[in-house]
């Protein structure tokens, strides 16, 4: 026998029905539904922290070559890239009147020293005339005490040997004269001839030519650049570092470097020299780069980014996605019984695995919040799924 269900029963039955389903959909997969978040924990890890920066490659010693006067170049004997050896002639600057000049100066000293040999040759002269008169006073002196020349004789003599001492005294001065224009000359000579040699310029190094800035033809003033030279062995990064992340870096620590130029080839190297003056603007810091091997073919002002390996340090840690940085510090989401509930949380360092030190508000095992379909609020209610679904 067939039980028969009223007909406006079913009809409710079957709106509750719809009913409880819309507030299924609604509950779980409409605008109340929890927001769909991933959850990570904050767990007791050994951190690999790096610090990243980016700089340019430059060279530890690199020297500049120019005229020390004006001058118009002459003749250049090199180019961009060629290797030169220490006190190899590169370049001369035309030196216009300036061998007239040497030639004069040399012109100058020989007639100073033949002024030194005359007064020389006076001053022997002159010594000779006056020992002369001072025997002559000698042999007077002694006749007239025998009585056979007068004392006006003897005195006459004597002012004869006064006379020729004088004249030795006078051709002494005139000698030392002579050898002071000597000097004088010697000094000009030397003055004109290192002049002549600043307009040759020579390597001061083994290196390399850097750059040409100037062809022959050319007229330089004193001090502008015609050559750099560098020392292909000694390039380096100089790279800058966020103040804030660079208290830990040190002498020696590994680093890594990419140039632009080959960015799948990563180049080994070590920190070499911390820069002592820090950019007030930029708030960056200057490390310098050594290569453990210098690749070829760098070019100096490339741009490189630079990785330094950090000491390893033992720490609690949560995924880096799960902290929030604002004005009032840094903070994080904790997932707890299905909520959201924000905290704050003193922060420390980094590693390339993505997880970052938690030195105060967290403990061993919380539970954060890493990524959000939503945005979060305090109180909101989440689910914590294995990835969200980027479709929704």
């Amino acid at each position: 026998m067939k039980v028969r269900i009223p007909r406006r029963s079913a009809i409710v039955a079957a709106a509750l029905l719809v009913l409880a389903g819309f507030g299924w959909v609604v509950a779980t997969q409409g605008p109340m539904a929890p927001a769909q978040v991933t959850v990570g924990r904050a767990e007791q890890v050994e951190l690999a922290p790096t610090v990243f920066g980016i700089g340019t490659i430059d060279a530890r010693r690199s020297h500049v070559l120019g005229p020390t006067a004006a001058g118009r170049v002459l003749r250049v004997l090199v180019d961009e890239g060629d290797r030169v050896a220490v006190g190899q002639l590169l370049a001369e600057i035309d030196p216009v009147d300036l061998e007239l000049r040497v030639d004069a100066a040399r012109a100058a000293q020989a007639r100073a020293q033949q002024g030194v040999a005359a007064a020389q040759a006076q001053l022997a002269e002159a010594g000779s005339r006056s020992r002369l008169a001072a025997a002559t006073v000698n042999r007077y002196e002694q006749l007239h005490a025998q009585k056979f020349y007068s004392g006006d004789a003897v005195e006459a003599k004597r002012h004869e040997a006064q006379a020729a001492a004088a004249a030795e005294r006078a051709a002494g001065a005139s000698l030392a004269a002579a050898r002071a224009e000597a000097q004088r000359a010697a000094a000009e000579l030397d003055a004109v001839q290192r002049q002549r040699g600043q307009l040759r310029l020579l390597a001061p190094a083994d290196g390399v030519i850097a750059a040409r800035h100037a062809d022959p033809g050319t007229t330089l003033v004193a001090g502008q650049p015609l050559l750099t030279v560098v020392d292909p062995a000694g390039l380096r990064l100089s790279a800058r570092i966020d103040q804030g992340r660079a208290g830990g870096i040190a002498v020696g620590q590994a680093a890594t470097v990419v140039l632009r130029s080959r960015p799948g080839v990563p180049l080994a190297g070590r920190v070499e020299r911390l820069g002592w003056v820090a950019d007030a603007v930029t708030e960056e810091r200057i490390v310098e780069i050594a290569f453990d091997q210098p690749p070829q073919g760098m070019s100096l002002g490339e741009l490189a980014e630079v990785t330094v390996q950090l000491p390893r340090v033992a720490a609690l840690a949560v995924p880096s996605a799960g902290i929030r940085h604002g004005a009032g510090g840094a903070a994080v989401w904790r997932y707890v019984d299905g909520r959201a509930t924000r905290q704050a949380v003193a922060v420390g360092t980094a590693d390339a695995s993505g997880r970052t030190q938690v030195v105060a508000g967290l403990a061993d095992g919380d539970q954060v919040i890493v990524h959000s379909g939503q945005p979060l609020a305090e109180g909101l209610r989440v689910k914590a799924v294995a990835a969200l679904d980027r479709g929704r």
